[in-house]
């Protein structure tokens, strides 16, 4: 593993270079395969791990400045990488076991999420979590973009467009690229080497405690404990919900849309009425950033079949006679129902 690192780092231009021809031969993959959507996610993962994977490498170089996690385990690699496979996940829990099976893999998964992402937020001293825990906060702001997942984004959209989901997604990823831009990145500004090298790393700081964390915060703190903590498990509770009523059922719909605005609204007014939580710029981006994700709703069933569908075709008949526009409305109505079939698309976690 050790050779591998040293291999990465000595030659990242190379590396990016392959990993952009690895992403471009699946181009190449014969039609026979492109019909079981699991190939074609299986590659997507894959490359998204390793790309992943090798920035992990490179952004913890030790010549180059960086703010280390508290623990020794990275956990916010853990929740890049368990994203990178959710879809993947649901694709090959659909296929092999049915549909209303599948939700007994999403449910796993956004258990192990809601774990790691717990155990973030504790290490973090109990700040606002950044990009679901990955992204690291270390209470400074930077005014990078997050590359790299952009990166892992773009060509997870490529890789899937040999498939109607794929095609889909891609016809929506501006949204989620949107939605992330707005707030902190996931792995920090990296710098000159030399300047690295004259500089000494950022010390750890110690992790705040629990106890010592609501001694210090008192009721305001045990407040937005309660938000966060809400806002981290809403996934899972929606999950839970839906495998519990199905997908059609208006409880899991009404029962996280109600946990996200409750846990947001606890966390503002914590912020607006106590001196005691002075939010830095990431954090505050991060919060309008859940709010912004609340669009999703409007293409989670039940509400997409009930409303947003209907608009949806309505706005395509009447665009229909008009050339070119109406081709391009159909088509864009078909990406975004197809996309819409999966959760992990318009799930925001």
């Amino acid at each position: 593993m050790e050779y591998y690192k040293r291999f990465v780092r000595r030659n990242k231009d190379y590396v990016h270079s392959l990993e952009s021809l690895a992403n471009g031969l699946t181009w190449l993959l014969p039609e026979r395969f492109s019909e079981s959507e699991i190939g074609p996610e299986a590659v997507t993962s894959f490359l998204g791990i390793i790309t992943t994977i090798n920035e992990h490498i490179l952004d913890t170089t030790p010549t180059q400045i960086r703010q280390v996690e508290s623990s020794s385990f990275p956990l916010s690699l853990c929740v890049t990488l368990l994203k990178d496979l959710e879809t993947l996940v649901e694709v090959a829990g659909q296929q092999l076991y049915g549909e209303e099976n599948k939700w007994n893999f999403m449910a796993v998964t956004e258990a192990i999420k809601a774990s790691l992402r717990l155990a973030s937020f504790r290490n973090s001293g109990y700040k606002v979590l950044l990009h679901g825990g990955e992204s690291i906060n270390d209470g400074n702001d930077h005014s990078d973009f997050d590359s790299r997942r952009n990166v892992i984004s773009k060509n997870h959209h490529e890789n899937n467009s040999q498939n109607l989901e794929g095609r889909a997604l891609f016809a929506l990823s501006r949204f989620g690229e949107n939605a992330r831009t707005i707030s902190e990145p996931t792995w920090l500004r990296r710098v000159q080497h030399q300047q690295a090298i004259m500089d000494p790393p950022s010390p750890v700081a110690e992790t705040t405690s629990l106890s010592d964390f609501l001694s210090e915060k008192g009721i305001s703190g045990g407040f937005f404990l309660t938000g966060e903590v809400m806002f981290i498990l809403r996934p899972l509770v929606y999950v839970l919900l839906v495998r519990r009523y199905g997908v059609r059922s208006w409880l899991p719909w009404l029962a996280s849309f109600g946990v996200d605005l409750v846990g947001h609204g606890i966390i503002s007014a914590v912020r607006h009425s106590s001196n005691d939580f002075r939010l830095s710029n990431a954090e505050k981006s991060e919060l309008k950033r859940r709010k912004f994700l609340w669009a999703l709703y409007l293409m989670r069933d039940p509400f997409f079949t009930k409303y947003t569908r209907r608009r949806l075709d309505g706005t395509q008949k009447v665009l229909e006679p008009v050339p070119v526009v109406g081709l391009l409305t159909e088509k864009l109505v078909e990406l975004i129902t197809g996309a819409q079939t999966r959760y992990t698309y318009m799930s925001g976690s």
